[in-house]
């Protein structure tokens, strides 16, 4: 029979249901304490269950107290640890726990490089206003310095990047702000800041400084377009008066030393030549002496020879008689040039005519030489 059917037996709160009534909660919850009676040292009195509860209660709080205790540090992270307020310890990356509310944990991105932009008006050295717009890139060096020693670190950054900015560029001209000396003054400005930081003692440390854009104020801007211009077409005729310079020098210092080499090689010539000539006269001298008639008869033919090699008419004294005979080589070789093929047999008779009388009268000469040798 169910309990809640009349006549039934006890129900499942541990009271008799002899009647249809609802259940008494105040003796539910009585007995439910007095099951759980024995953690606060016995089932006493409603005052004894009470107490009952409190060590539950704390043994949850502690148990919660230290699960919030536990926490991740990444690789790229530290962690600064505040104990009661003071500097405590940094730890590196891995799974860490410190008592709660008795540590505070400051997790610092150390690795993780950051930046932000500036935009200002600087004045530069010739009193020029000049437009500039900047990116500053840097990390934490130090997380310590940078938690503890400012309290607003990227403000101190932002206003000691104005600062140095403003030195770089009141120290230098319009020009090297604007084209020339750009990189001169980021680099400038990266070690200025990086000193003031430093002072400071902020744990920041400036990794790069990028200027994007340095111009001058609207106002003036067309003229100075104008100057960059200007120098613009001087250096591009520069560079062509360069390039010129590069290709007139090399062929003028090797039409130089050509020049230098034919004459170092015609004063070789004409040395070796006078060398062989005074030589050729010392051996001739000595023949000379030996055979005066013969080597004057000889001498007289090598001229002969010469000048009618570089001669176009030959005069020849024939044997016997008064008359000379002469022979118009060049006009021989132009008749020679339009009837080459009617008198190429002439011709070649003649030439072997003229060789033999040569020929004959040297012999001639030579046997009259050797008989006056004789007597």
């Amino acid at each position: 029979m169910a309990w809640n059917e009349p006549g039934g037996g006890r129900d499942p709160w541990g009271g008799n249901r002899n009647n249809d009534g609802p259940p008494d909660i105040d003796e539910a919850l009585k007995k439910l304490k007095e099951k759980l009676g024995f953690l606060g040292g016995g089932s006493g009195s409603g005052s004894g269950g009470g107490k009952g509860l409190v060590p539950i209660s704390l043994f949850v709080i502690a148990v919660l107290w230290g699960l919030l205790g536990f926490y991740q540090v990444d690789q790229k992270e530290q962690a600064l640890v505040l104990r009661l307020g003071k500097y405590h310890d940094t730890l590196g990356a891995g799974l860490k726990w410190n008592p709660p509310l008795v540590d505070k944990v400051v997790i610092v991105p150390v690795t993780e490089e950051r930046q932000y932009s500036a935009r200002g008006l600087m004045l530069t050295q010739d009193e020029n206003i000049v437009e500039i717009s900047l990116t500053v890139q840097y990390n934490i060096a130090n997380a310590r310095d940078f938690v503890l020693n400012i309290k607003e670190p990227e403000t101190s950054l932002k206003q000691a990047t104005d600062s140095a900015l403003r030195h770089v560029v009141g120290s230098t001209g319009l020009d090297g702000v604007i084209s020339t000396g750009r990189e001169q003054v980021a680099e400038g400005t990266a070690q200025k800041l990086q000193d003031l930081l430093d002072i400071y003692g902020s744990g920041i440390n400036v990794v790069k400084i990028n200027i994007e854009e340095a111009r001058p104020p609207t106002e003036v801007k067309a003229a100075y377009d104008d100057v960059i211009k200007a120098r613009e077409d001087l250096e591009r005729l520069v560079n062509e008066a360069q390039a010129y310079s590069n290709g007139i020098i090399p062929e003028a210092r090797g039409q130089a030393q050509r020049l230098r080499e034919e004459a170092n090689g015609y004063k070789s010539q004409v040395v070796s030549k006078s060398e062989g000539e005074a030589k050729r006269f010392t051996k001739l001298l000595a023949e000379y002496k030996k055979a005066p008639e013969v080597t004057r008869e000889r001498l007289y033919i090598d001229a002969i020879e010469q000048v009618m090699t570089n001669s176009s008419k030959v005069l020849m004294d024939t044997e016997g008689g008064n008359n000379m005979l002469y022979l118009p080589l060049d006009k021989i070789m132009q008749q020679g040039a339009s009837t080459q093929i009617r008198s190429s047999e002439g011709n070649d008779q003649m030439v072997d005519r003229i060789a033999n009388d040569v020929i004959e009268r040297l012999q001639r000469n030579a046997e009259r030489v050797q008989s006056e040798r004789r007597r």
